[in-house]
């Protein structure tokens, strides 16, 4: 039975700094993954979707070129989005430069499915069928990261459905498609192949899209999509499913069926916790996830960063996490060790308008019980809105706490809604006073300009 320092379980982008980061520490680090070293995002996720998003919205704009500036001919072409998916994203979901790399910070790779089988204890399956078992002196970190959830639909178990992993890999975009799900996985991806020439349904079963954020975000972002042709339906869910003939039907609980040649299943994620066996360390396997501190303590030499913490499905709350865990197992203490500080947690979503959010949003801080004040700036009004034109609707949505003059807040929607975020992020994070925030200079003509107005209309 090998004994090193530290097992790290999981290797998405947490596991891979974390592991690395104690690698180069000088401790004996073993990293466990049966799947791709670097997990969801760089293979099925963040940079092959967003790269999708990209190439969409050098349509969206060439679109627009006849609004703005005489004609334009746009004809849509997916090989060049799925070689660049391939060639340059996956290395054709190859991960042996990411092995290589955490290799050469000082870590030993094994490929297998880990599990807890003791205390400090992880057993390995291997794609041999053999089992190798390590004791971790230090500890153990999860990071199995989650799995794309399918609901219980009838039918839908035996349907060729896809997940975001499928659809990153596809050569040809279909003729239809519907989508269940309206998070940001199904929006996003519901646009890109909308773009690209597919008639696109999304079935939502909450009443709005991007339920998780601003209602004001889910209006426009329907209305949006309404204008693209896009067709969405709220407040509905599938109650059966069948494929026959090459085509999916998709029988909804108000008796409609919606046809199409794809489903893409976009309806949350889920972790299977009786597989990796935290009952073994005392923790709940029936549970949603780990249960962490504020320094990614689980249970005695067990921390867990990621998706399984419940903080956030982002490879940048991952990243955070496993910051904060390698400095806790590295023997980080005192006043100069971090600690976990979810107020200002930021995501965006990659749509046309872009959509980003940080901290709580109105009706969240309501329920906290704060004395609560929200102001709204419309960015097409704004000087820069006028002159962007088309393509220029979106927001600035600050939630302030009155009783301390700060921000607990926002959202930025819209071009480049992400990119305006950062400033509110900061805002949020640091606890800057409204009023400090109000004697700033704010360039013009700028779309973040707009910020300057929604505090100026706080109430």
């Amino acid at each position: 039975m090998p004994e090193v320092d530290v097992v790290v379980v999981g290797m998405g982008p947490g596991g891979e700094d974390v592991g690395a980061r104690l690698a180069r520490a000088g401790l004996d680090v073993v990293a466990v993954d049966g799947r791709l070293v670097g997990g969801e995002c760089p293979y099925y996720a963040c940079i092959p979707t967003k790269m999708m998003i990209r190439a969409t919205d050098a349509l969206g704009e060439a679109r627009r070129v006849p609004v703005l500036a005489g004609g334009a001919d746009v004809t849509q072409d997916w090989a060049p989005v799925a070689r660049r998916i391939r060639e340059e994203a996956t290395d054709n979901w190859d991960d042996r430069v990411a092995v290589e790399r955490f290799e050469s910070a000082g870590g030993t790779f094994v490929r297998g499915w880990g599990r807890l089988t003791a205390p400090r204890e992880v057993t390995v399956a291997t794609p041999d069928g053999t089992e190798q078992v390590f004791t971790a002196r230090r500890g153990v970190v999860l990071n199995t990261g989650t799995d794309p959830a399918v609901p219980p639909v009838d039918g839908l178990a035996e349907t060729p459905y896809w997940t975001n992993r499928d659809a990153v890999a596809v050569e040809e975009v279909p003729g239809s498609l519907v989508v269940l799900g309206g998070g940001p996985v199904g929006c996003e991806l519901a646009q890109v192949f909308s773009r690209f020439g597919a008639k696109v349904t999304i079935i939502q079963h909450s009443d709005r899209l991007v339920p998780a954020d601003e209602p004001e975000s889910g209006e426009l972002l329907a209305k949006a999509f309404a204008d693209e042709g896009i067709t969405v339906r709220t407040g509905l869910a599938a109650a059966r499913v069948s494929y026959e003939s090459g085509q999916f039907h998709v029988k909804l609980d108000n008796g409609e069926v919606v046809t199409a040649d794809r489903m893409l299943v976009a309806a949350g994620r889920k972790t299977d916790m009786k597989a990796l066996g935290v009952g073994t360390v005392g923790l709940d396997d029936s549970a949603r996830g780990v249960t962490v501190d504020e320094r990614m303590r689980a249970a005695d030499g067990l921390w867990a960063v990621g998706d399984i913490t419940g903080h956030g499905a982002f490879t940048h709350m991952s990243m955070y996490q496993a910051r904060i865990a390698a400095a806790d197992i590295l023997g980080a203490d005192g006043e100069d060790a971090e600690t976990a500080d979810y107020r200002a947690t930021p995501h965006v979503t990659f749509t046309d308008p872009e959509i980003g959010s940080v901290g709580l949003t109105e009706a969240a801080a309501r329920e906290k019980g704060l004395n609560v004040r929200v102001g709204l700036s419309e960015l097409q009004n704004s000087s820069r809105g006028f002159i962007h034109k088309v393509g220029n609707n979106g927001f600035i949505k600050v939630v302030e706490d009155a009783d301390r003059g700060v921000l607990v807040g926002a959202s930025a929607v819209g071009p480049n809604g992400g990119e305006i975020l950062g400033a509110l992020v900061v805002a949020v994070h640091a606890e800057v006073p409204v009023k400090l925030l109000r004697q700033m200079i704010y360039a013009y003509p700028t779309f973040h300009r707009a910020i300057e107005d929604a505090l100026n209309k706080l109430a």
